[in-house]
């Protein structure tokens, strides 16, 4: 039986080929074929940069999961994640990383929710039989990492506190029900389109008990340190928190609300993320250096692996801006979205954002430096914050695992991205008012 071919074929060829009839018209074929040489060298830059992030949290979770981290995590989260991801076991390391990753979107950690997402997606690869071919389960997780489950959206208010917004953080509450609504249309679309498809055969797994038994040897490898190592380690801790009290009672009193409070709580979650998991992995007794290094070679690996499919989704992105065929698409849609209550400058970010996360950002940016505490601002802000580039993360996180046919990703990931435009356009209406 032959597979029908999935949705990004078709999208991505029609964008390809769009953008040369456009540009036939238009006379940017210049500009065009520019662009189409300048996204394949973007595409190949980005996933270079990548990797020393890769390595690094890739070779954290390494720590993590030899020190039984995921395993404990799990079996906090795991009647939520049962019903959400039936098909994976509860103590498959998938459920683990899926969480983390989730943990790391919501607060606003991008350099280690990307990592901890494409460990995610080849460990859920590991239960395809049909190697090549998304499953349900990798199917509603790249739905909901596209939803933006964002509760600190602090690149943007960021922008807003810089443009002089009078409340920089106001954002936070229409962002937080947009992305509500985003998520809740992932997960349902997810889950209806996946009912309406082939079921696909499940690879065996091994259970935990079963592989507990045949890991007696590494828990041997196992050796947590000794009284003089608790102690070193506590008494590190102890220096921490008096660190913080020092900050505290030195620093000049600022609100907890503010932009700079926020930004200061932001930075200090990466090296305390950071610090943490590896001290868990030290007293459990995990060979943290040897550890770590070994989890970080699958880095570079992965790095190289998802830029074909990076370049292919950069160049037919950036061959239909050139073209002007985005300037089009908007001119025609905007009597439609005016009539619900959608400004056309907010029609550029709502098709951008989809597609590029820094040309939505650069149009965002662009409208509030303008008017920084107008509805239009209000409403561009929130629509940034409350979705996610959902062709990247497609490129990236299938790329990471060689799928080419994702089946019903993409539309479930489209429409969760239409449920939060359409939601930060109500909630933005009801906030002004």
């Amino acid at each position: 039986m032959k597979q029908k071919p999935s949705a990004i074929n078709i999208i991505w060829l029609s964008m390809v080929l769009l953008a040369t009839v456009t540009a036939a018209y238009t006379g940017r074929m210049d500009e065009v074929t520019k662009a189409s040489f300048a996204s394949a060298k973007d595409a190949v830059t980005l996933a270079i940069g990548l990797i020393g992030p890769m390595a690094l949290w890739l070779g954290i979770m390494k720590v993590a999961e030899a020190g039984g981290l995921l395993r404990i995590v799990a079996r906090w989260v795991r009647p939520v994640m049962v019903r959400l991801f039936p098909d994976v076991p509860h103590d498959h390391p998938a459920m683990s990383a899926m969480i983390m990753n989730m943990a790391a979107n919501a607060l606003g950690l991008g350099n280690a929710a990307t990592p901890m997402g494409i460990k995610a997606m080849q460990e859920l690869d590991k239960l395809s039989a049909e190697k090549g071919t998304a499953t349900n389960a990798m199917c509603l997780f790249l739905a909901i990492n596209t939803s933006s489950v964002t509760l600190l959206p602090l690149g943007v208010i960021t922008v807003r506190a810089a443009a002089n917004a009078s409340s920089p953080a106001e954002v936070l509450v229409p962002t937080l029900i947009a992305t509500f609504c985003s998520t809740f249309v992932a997960i349902v679309m997810a889950k209806l389109l996946a009912g309406r498809q082939e079921m696909l055969q499940a690879a065996p797994y091994e259970k935990a008990d079963d592989i507990e038994g045949k890991s007696g040897e590494e828990g041997a490898d196992l050796l947590p340190p000794g009284r003089g190592g608790r102690i070193f380690i506590w008494l590190l801790i102890a220096a921490f928190v008096g660190g913080v009290i020092y900050q505290w009672r030195t620093a000049p009193p600022v609100s907890m609300g503010s932009v700079d409070t926020m930004n200061a709580i932001t930075s200090w979650l990466i090296p305390v993320l950071i610090s943490l998991l590896l001290i868990f992995g030290y007293l459990r007794g995990v060979k943290i250096y040897e550890t770590l290094t070994d989890g970080a070679k699958e880095g570079f690996s992965t790095a190289v692996r998802i830029i074909p499919f990076m370049v292919a989704i950069f160049v037919a992105i950036g061959m239909f801006r050139a073209s002007g065929a985005m300037d089009i698409l908007i001119k025609l849609l905007s009597p439609l979205t005016q009539a619900v209550g959608m400004p056309a400058e907010a029609l550029a970010v709502a098709l951008m954002r989809p597609l590029s996360g820094s040309g939505s950002f650069a149009i965002m940016s662009e409208i509030i430096n303008q008017d920084p505490d107008s509805f239009l601002s209000l409403l561009v802000s929130t629509m940034q914050g409350s979705t996610e580039t959902t062709f990247y993360v497609l490129a990236v996180y299938f790329g990471s695992v060689g799928i080419r046919r994702t089946r019903h990703a993409l539309p479930a990931a489209l429409c969760a991205d239409a449920a939060g435009m359409i939601a930060s356009v109500a909630v933005c209406h009801l906030w002004a008012g």
